[in-house]
């Protein structure tokens, strides 16, 4: 090692201790070989079970060659970042799973109920790549939150940040899996952290719970079942044999989450960014259908939900208003909140509204 090389072993541990500093739960290293994920990859294409999802065909197995995508890699720096919030009490998973029984509940994933994580886990991964360029000098690097095609699971899993379980989700013994991922591709040869050893075992909690029955085997989800996919990436119309069974999920879907053994450990963020606002934790859906665009707008603004658009929220909520009538047929006020959308401009609204009230009738 020249006088001016760093000290790779060295900085390994700085970084880690860094990333604890910046607000991440773990940062460890991997190595970015993920060819043994392209005969799974490819085969989880060609059954079709990415949808509409265009991006994931497109890219193909690029996913799996990040030096490919970031020419010069040779690392990946893996981060997670606790996502749930600080107010969250001790019993928030029997409170979580209370709220599906409860007919007006607007239910929405907790990682969506505060700021975009994708600009905040880019921001604090680029302080981190800063910090590392101060000891390193310049070097080469690209920063990626769910924003690229890039296999981030499976990185973190080589990493060492924890194990997929079986709903696809890295699960981590200290932390569960309400967490968010990020990474740095590197061209720094740092040296790497062993992976984790899966912890699992025969447990087939998050293939049982799930309401839609998307996780159709061990690893394997087939997106097109998926609530988070129909809520989120689906821009059309809901099909009609999967509305009943989205019940008051309105974005996403936690299912397989809150029934995780392993969330029993799951952190509070150390970060006040996931915060919950605009009191979407208890939000009711028809103060929801209310919204107007304007007030989606200005109110999502800086949340992950806002890229859907209002259009597709007042979709979703239609169909849980729809659902309603599981528990509550005829309601006053659930069946008022579909009247007033009944002519709305919007002719994938007006669809799923006219499903709904006839959920009433």
């Amino acid at each position: 090692m020249s006088a001016n090389e760093p000290d790779l072993a060295a900085l390994a541990e700085t970084i880690k201790r860094w990333g604890g500093e910046l607000g991440f739960a773990e940062v460890r290293i991997a190595d970015v070989e993920l060819g043994h994920c392209e005969p799974g990859l490819q085969a989880w294409l060609e059954a079709g079970f990415h949808g509409d999802m265009e991006y994931m065909a497109s890219h193909g197995l690029k996913r799996a060659r990040p030096a490919e995508l970031v020419p010069g890699t040779v690392r990946a720096i893996c981060a997670r970042m606790n996502y749930l919030p600080a107010g969250m009490d001790a019993d928030w998973r029997a409170r979580e799973a209370a709220r599906l029984a409860e007919p007006g509940a607007a239910v929405i994933s907790v990682y969506a109920r505060g700021r975009d994580y994708h600009k905040v886990m880019r921001a604090r991964l680029q302080q981190l790549a800063e910090r590392i360029r101060g000891v390193a000098g310049e070097f080469g690097f690209r920063v990626f939150s769910d924003s690229a095609p890039v296999l981030e699971v499976s990185l973190a899993e080589k990493s060492g940040l924890g194990w997929r379980g079986k709903h696809t989700l890295l699960i981590n013994r200290q932390g569960g899996s309400f967490f968010f991922l990020g990474e740095i591709l590197v061209d720094l040869p740092l040296p790497v952290d062993a992976p984790e050893t899966p912890h699992c075992g025969q447990c087939q909690a998050c293939i049982t719970v799930c309401p839609t029955q998307a996780i159709v085997g061990a690893h394997k989800v087939d997106a097109r079942r998926c609530i988070s996919y129909l809520t989120i990436e689906l821009k059309g119309s809901i099909p009609p044999e999967m509305r009943a069974l989205i019940g008051n999920r309105v974005y996403g879907c936690d299912d397989c989450q809150t029934v995780c053994p392993w969330n029993k450990f799951a952190q509070r963020a150390a970060v006040a960014d996931f915060d919950e606002r605009h009191g979407l934790g208890e939000a009711t859906m028809a103060a929801l259908f209310a919204w107007s665009e304007e007030e989606f707008n200005r109110k999502m603004e800086g949340s992950a939900i806002r890229r859907i658009g209002h259009e597709r929220w007042l979709r979703n909520l239609a169909v849980g208003l729809g659902n309603a009538a599981a528990l509550a047929k005829g309601a006053p006020e659930i069946v008022a909140a579909l009247e007033s959308r009944r002519a709305d401009p919007s002719a994938l609204v007006r669809e799923h509204v006219e499903w709904a009230l006839a959920r009433h009738r």
